[in-house]
């Protein structure tokens, strides 16, 4: 255990001596050249549950030469202002005490603390004033709590790192994980050991995931009047993902339970914290875009593939199911791309013909067709085509791009 060891909860504790076992992701370097540069911003890290944020800070710790403070506002019954604040204080005292040059403070899951964006404003703008070389990270689930504190009193003193779902080459390097496995069970890192025993990994993606983070990252810190209605809409969206459904139609086989304002607001809530989200329609108009009708996309097709009741091998020799669970893999890959990347993502659809994704760069075009069976022919990229002049079109699985080759890529440089 490293010797700059000063301050560590029972939680950070208890996963420490697993670290050096366990894999590196590439976050892990960019933040450590970060908090070795001269202090300038807070380090904000976001992104779902189960992703790896606190692991990541822990994989850090172990390979600084750094007094530091980790602190994890998930396990303390009074998240107060005050909790913060003493936090705060006890590291100054620490570092004072050890007469170190410079001092690191990590707090997990800040959103959880009540008015916590204007105490950091507080408490880094003071150590500024002093000259306090306290370097901070703030690590949150839930990205839309953590952003509206960030612009309402943090503007300028902050970089943000995004934590997306792993990868197919993540799971693939760290667990093993064939493509046919990644396309069923998705990438979760916790969940990877559990994928022999299918009913038990189905009950942990459904309990210890998709619960917890729709009871402590939606219900818990947002006004939620229709908490049912919430929990169907991730089920129904999750079953649907890859498809598209209008809002009216969603209605209906929500039993009517909300108009669909109500339903596009948990949308938003469910895409933030990067459960399940809905995909625009790429029409060339800002307008008639926001008016379409979604297209459901899961974020980790583990969230897909537990709603359902088939196993893993029933799945592969239905295929018409299994061409769901490909183009919903492909789908979960760009949207997640999408949320630290500077592209858009869309898909397209004109009365029988549609694309699957479009993606949107700088005025440039990208049109995806994802194909897994025989019949890789497809009259609505040639529709799209002649209308709007994509850069490039390109087919995913049969007749193009191998599906495994397509995920391991940035989809950035398809541009």
């Amino acid at each position: 255990m490293s010797n700059s060891l000063k301050i560590l909860s029972k939680f950070a504790l208890f996963n420490f001596i697993y670290l050096k076992y366990m894999f590196i992701r590439s976050q892990v370097h960019s933040i450590q050249k970060r908090i070795n540069e001269p202090r300038k911003f807070i380090q904000v890290i976001v992104g779902p549950r189960q992703v790896g944020k606190t692991t990541l800070v822990l994989q850090l710790i172990e390979n600084i030469n750094m007094p530091y403070t980790f602190e994890s506002a998930d396990g303390i019954a009074n998240t107060s202002s005050t909790w913060l604040q003493q936090t705060w204080e006890s590291a100054r005292l620490v570092m004072k005490n050890s007469g170190a040059s410079a001092y690191l403070l990590v707090i997990d899951e800040i959103q959880k603390v009540d008015n916590w964006s204007e105490v950091v404003k507080q408490q880094w703008d003071k150590d500024t004033r002093d000259g306090t070389n306290i370097i901070v990270i703030l690590l949150g689930s839930s990205r839309l709590l953590i952003q509206k504190g960030l612009t309402e009193s943090l503007t300028g003193r902050f970089e943000v790192v995004q934590m997306g779902h792993w990868s197919f080459a993540e799971m693939n390097q760290a667990f093993g994980f064939s493509l046919n496995q990644f396309l069923f069970f998705g990438g979760y890192p916790g969940a990877a050991s559990l994928i022999n025993d299918e009913t038990r990994w189905k009950n942990y993606i459904n309990d210890s995931l998709i619960e917890t983070s729709i009871s402590k990252d939606i219900l818990m810190l947002t006004r939620i009047d229709k908490p049912a209605l919430l929990k169907r809409l991730f089920e129904l969206g999750s079953l649907y993902s890859g498809q598209i459904l209008s809002y009216t139609k969603l209605v209906g086989e929500l039993q009517d339970a909300g108009n669909t304002t109500t339903i596009k607001h948990y949308l938003r809530l469910l895409a933030e914290s990067g459960l399940l989200c809905g995909i625009e329609k790429y029409a060339g108009n800002v307008i008639r875009q926001r008016s379409s009708s979604p297209k459901f996309q899961v974020f980790n097709n583990a969230l897909l593939s537990a709603q359902g009741y088939e196993g893993f091998n029933d799945v592969q020799i239905n295929s018409k199911k299994w061409g769901r669970i490909v183009e919903s893999a492909v789908g979960a890959h760009l949207v997640n791309c999408a949320v630290s990347q500077p592209f858009h993502l869309f898909y397209w659809r004109e009365n029988n013909y549609e694309v699957d994704f479009i993606l949107e760069h700088r005025g440039k075009l990208v049109a995806v067709e994802v194909k897994s069976g025989i019949n890789a022919i497809n009259r609505g990229m040639d529709v799209f085509n002649k209308k709007f002049k994509p850069q490039k079109v390109l087919i995913v699985g049969t007749g193009g791009i191998p599906v495994d080759i397509f995920l391991k890529m940035n989809p950035v440089d398809l541009f």
